[in-house]
């Protein structure tokens, strides 16, 4: 059995401003930015907000692990500058935004926020296992379905979520998007999430 230990408790921290319209967001349609908390993430503006709210959970990721490490961090929206300013998120013509690009947040991190990350391509069970038995957090991606595991995985990779530790043939991670409690703090046997990762993701060195 190994749980994460670090110098401060490891906050569940999601990429809206709002927990509780989670739901309504990502299976109601509900805008992102008709949320009254939208200036609590940071952003100078609820479009602002709007428009990058469902890019965060990278962000979120990030965020979780500096309280984890400091005991306190920057807001969503400023880590999203930051990233994007060393290549992270890119704009496009289109109005749309690609990332979040691996090899720039590492690059970022390190430079301003002193944390040691690395890229893993070949992130298996074991893997990760592994990672977690040496005391590090691993941003993995997987499917964002996985906030529904009881229903089977429609594929694999393209969310972000932040695994904490593994216990009793266990893995235990925060979900930036879950839509209830149960989902933002969730635990999965090895296997099952498993099915929702693409196996590459980040491992963060605290």
């Amino acid at each position: 059995m190994f749980l994460r230990h670090t110098r401060h408790p490891i906050p569940a921290i999601t990429q809206y401003a709002s927990p509780g319209l989670i739901d309504a967001i990502v299976y109601a349609g509900r805008p992102p930015g008709d949320d009254d908390a939208w200036a609590e993430s940071g952003a100078p503006d609820r479009a602002a907000y709007g428009y990058w709210a469902g890019r965060w959970c990278g962000m979120a990721c990030l965020r979780m692990a500096l309280f984890a490490r400091d005991g306190e961090a920057p807001s969503l929206y400023e880590l999203m500058v930051g990233c994007a300013a060393h290549g992270g998120y890119v704009r496009r013509e289109d109005g749309g935004v690609d990332g979040l690009y691996y090899r720039p947040f590492v690059e970022y991190v390190r430079e301003a926020h002193g944390l040691r990350a690395e890229v893993v391509t070949e992130l298996g069970p074991d893997r990760l296992a592994d990672e977690l038995d040496r005391g590090r957090l691993v941003m993995a991606s997987v499917h964002r379905e996985i906030r529904r595991p009881e229903r089977p995985a429609p594929g694999r990779g393209g969310h972000l979520v932040l695994v904490t530790g593994r216990r009793d043939d266990a893995v235990t991670f925060h979900n930036p998007s879950g839509h209830t409690p149960e989902a933002v703090s969730a635990t999965l046997a090895p296997h099952r999430f498993d099915e929702f990762a693409a196996r590459r993701g980040i491992v963060l060195h605290l």
